[in-house]
């Protein structure tokens, strides 16, 4: 399958239409369902075979308004008759690869052409029997074939290679949720705790009930069985809860920000609960009620009839080893509270050092759009030249309009890389000096963005197909390959000799160097780049340009961009016929660029903010707790002459030293595990001075005031009440 844009020119008014070209068995490999007509045929795949088209069925239902009579119409498709065969379902919506194609139209691939096919991805499904390892082999002599027939299109460096679709789908977002996993169990441990300690306390008032039980014959696995019983069910209802609370969050949290994970759908239509999630829930529920239940079950099935029996019920699990196992939970919450707190700390610290980076341009009242030029009028390079000359004209002559330009790459979005070579000076090793960024641009570029010209010139209407081929390089290649010379005085070649398109490539002047522009997103150093004139790239390479990428045209305006977004895609189809999409403001692209570090900082955020609370949930319930039990105590101590002082200060004491303890071991831990989000940092330390010291002050102050409010009700005990207290 290969994806790209085409231009609907039917109907009232032209439309950009994603499209992919795929084989006639895509469809069936991926279990599409057809609503309407048919799908493509292998014969109708073939060479020069009929132009056909599947639509999709959202595009079929607003577009085509669900036209009953569809299928065997004709619609233009970039200057092309295409005829419709067949509608999608609308539960087929492939976007494992970006977004969902809205026409699909076939390869009908010619075995003996000689185009390099770029940007191609194929998937299939292994015969029964073949393991991926056997289908992995078979490649590899598949490439050593390859490479006999075409020594040039294959080096020794790059083979063919197959891997498992699931691995191709998350490969990049596979840190991302494994963090989220790793702080979801964290925040679901110490909940499991806060539940244990509770079914702990629980158990010990009911010591002597369990006795009596146990007196009047019930057997220690009875017992066990009934209070995991009672665990289960609470732990279910939590979970049922929780499972409602977790559908609204994540709606919410999905219509901020989708952080572009796969397999969500628009604004995450796709998130819903089915019987997975249903499922999962149900284990998690049933699987925490069993383990954080069989504690204090086991705990409570053990006790001394005749002991329990003879205590009073003030006095009941008071000791020490009754204490110790809600110690331990109490310790490790607040453990794995820093850790979250740690993580998420770390996460804030590098959304502020994004939003702090020179991304080396001036995205204030930029709008840009793209235009999709896949039609055969557009094949050579000097039709494109007249279509962004008039529409660059047409923009600059609308009021409001500061400089308009017309580039193949937004920045920040990505572009194209090629290697060069520097005339005259002697290689080192390998066919190249180097490789960097290459893009195209008309004049007016560095003008709308503000991008800062360093030395010579940029580009200007002068500089046309006739006139002596030019490049602008930016800072990053001036300083690596001319650290100490003047690299206006020098010309390079681009891409010649490792791309057929580029094999007219001319010398090229440098005329100018310009900033850095942090192209591969702002978390990235800027790397070499160059910069050519629309006007003079060959035709081969703008043919496969307007092939695969829409032309964006970027425009600065003297107010807010939306503004004039209207008569700025008017003025576009007055002056070039197509239509454009994918109407933004360059701010958005900036906020768009840094959508998954915000997402995982929000993330993180929300995780150890529930863990603080839920840690301080704990050291108050414990506290409060062990109050409680010792009122007796604490009377006996003021009525023998302690200050209310110093009984606040003994409970506090005894608090905040658990605290402590699981502070020193979250640090310790922290250390270990931050380096696990070491990809998703960006100008902080995963070892940061001001982050590990932060958190932990932080998480104590919290832990003071969970301490605090048990403390201060134990220094007003009465002395007389709390003697007659059982």
């Amino acid at each position: 399958m290969t994806t790209g844009v085409v231009n609907y020119t039917g109907g009232g008014f032209p439309e950009q239409l994603r499209s992919a070209q795929v084989w006639a068995n895509f469809f069936r490999l991926l279990g599409a369902t057809l609503y309407r007509g048919r799908v493509f045929t292998a014969e109708e795949d073939r060479p020069q075979g009929p132009r056909l088209v599947v639509l999709r069925h959202s595009l079929w239902a607003g577009r085509f308004e669900s036209d009953p009579d569809i299928i065997g119409k004709s619609i233009s498709l970039s200057g092309e008759p295409f005829v419709v065969i067949g509608v999608l379902g609308p539960t087929f919506d492939p976007e494992d690869f970006g977004p969902s194609p809205q026409v699909y139209m076939p390869f009908q691939l010619d075995p003996n052409t000689s185009d390099q096919g770029h940007y191609f991805m194929a998937a299939g499904r292994l015969k029964p029997g073949v393991t991926l390892q056997q289908a992995q082999a078979r490649l590899q002599l598949s490439a050593e074939e390859y490479r006999r027939k075409f020594p040039d299109g294959l080096d020794a460096n790059n083979s063919f290679s197959v891997e498992p679709f699931r691995e191709a789908l998350v490969s990049n977002v596979r840190p991302t949720l494994l963090v989220l996993v790793g702080a979801v169990s964290f925040v679901l441990l110490i909940a499991c705790a806060n539940v244990a300690n509770l079914l702990l306390v629980r158990a010990t008032g009911r010591k002597r009930e369990i006795a009596i039980r146990a007196a009047m014959g019930a057997g220690r696995y009875r017992i066990i069985r009934q209070l995991l019983t009672e665990s289960v069910l609470l732990s279910v209802a939590g979970g049922v809860f929780g499972l409602v609370l977790g559908v609204i969050g994540i709606r919410a949290l999905l219509a901020v920000n989708t952080a572009r994970l796969p397999r969500l759908g628009e604004d995450g239509s796709l998130v819903g609960v089915d019987w997975r999630v249903l499922g999962f829930t149900l284990l998690v529920s049933v699987g925490t009620g069993i383990l954080f239940g069989l504690i204090p079950a086991l705990q409570a099935s053990r006790a001394d009839l005749s002991a329990t029996l003879k205590e009073s019920g003030g006095r009941s699990g008071t000791g020490s080893r009754q204490n110790k196992t809600r110690s331990v939970l109490v310790v490790a919450e607040v453990a794995l509270a820093l850790i979250l707190l740690v993580g998420s700390a770390l996460l804030i610290r590098t959304a502020i050092a994004l939003r702090t980076v020179d991304p080396g341009f001036d995205a204030t009242n930029v709008l840009t759009m793209r235009m999709s030029l896949n039609d055969p009028r557009f094949m050579k390079a000097d039709s494109v030249e007249r279509l962004v000359r008039d529409g660059v004209e047409r923009l600059r002559a609308l009021p409001g309009v500061l400089e308009a330009s017309a580039t193949c790459c937004v920045p920040l979005e990505g572009g194209y890389g090629l290697p060069f070579v520097i005339v005259g000076r002697p290689l080192q090793e390998g066919p190249y000096h180097g490789g960097g960024g290459w893009g195209t641009v008309s004049p007016g570029y560095f003008e709308v963005f503000k991008i800062p010209v360093k030395s010579g010139r940029v580009f200007t209407d002068r500089d046309t197909a006739q006139s002596p081929a030019v490049v602008v390089i930016n800072e990053a290649m001036a300083r690596q390959y001319w650290p100490k010379g003047d690299p206006l005085t020098d010309r390079l070649v681009i891409g010649r000799g490792v791309m057929r398109e580029f094999a007219d490539e001319p010398e090229r002047q440098i005329i100018g160097v310009v900033g850095d522009v942090r192209d591969g997103g702002l978390n990235n150093d800027p790397g070499p780049r160059v910069y050519v004139p629309q006007t003079q790239v060959p035709d081969a390479a703008n043919a496969l340009n307007v092939r695969i990428t829409p032309i964006a045209w970027v425009v600065r305006t003297q107010t807010e961009p939306y503004a004039l977004s209207a008569p700025i895609q008017e003025a576009l189809r007055q002056a070039t016929g197509l239509p454009v999409a994918d109407v933004r403001s360059m701010a958005q692209v900036v906020i768009r660029s840094t959508s998954r570090q915000r997402f995982n900082m929000w993330l993180m955020t929300v995780f150890g903010a529930s863990a603080v609370l839920l840690a301080a949930i704990g050291i108050y319930g414990l506290m409060a707790y062990s109050v409680q039990q010792r009122t007796q105590e604490i009377g006996i101590r003021l009525a023998l002459g302690a200050e209310a002082r110093q009984v606040k200060n003994m409970v506090i004491f005894q608090g905040m030293r658990l605290a402590l303890v699981g502070i020193v071991i979250g640090i310790a831990s922290a250390f270990g595990l931050t380096r696990f989000i070491a990809t998703f940092l960006f100008g902080v330390e995963t070892w940061d001075p001001m982050v590990f010291v932060t958190a932990p002050v932080l998480l104590s102050a919290v832990a003071l005031l969970a301490t605090w409010v048990p403390a201060q009700r134990a220094s007003r005990v009465d002395p007389i009440e709390a003697l007659r207290y059982e």
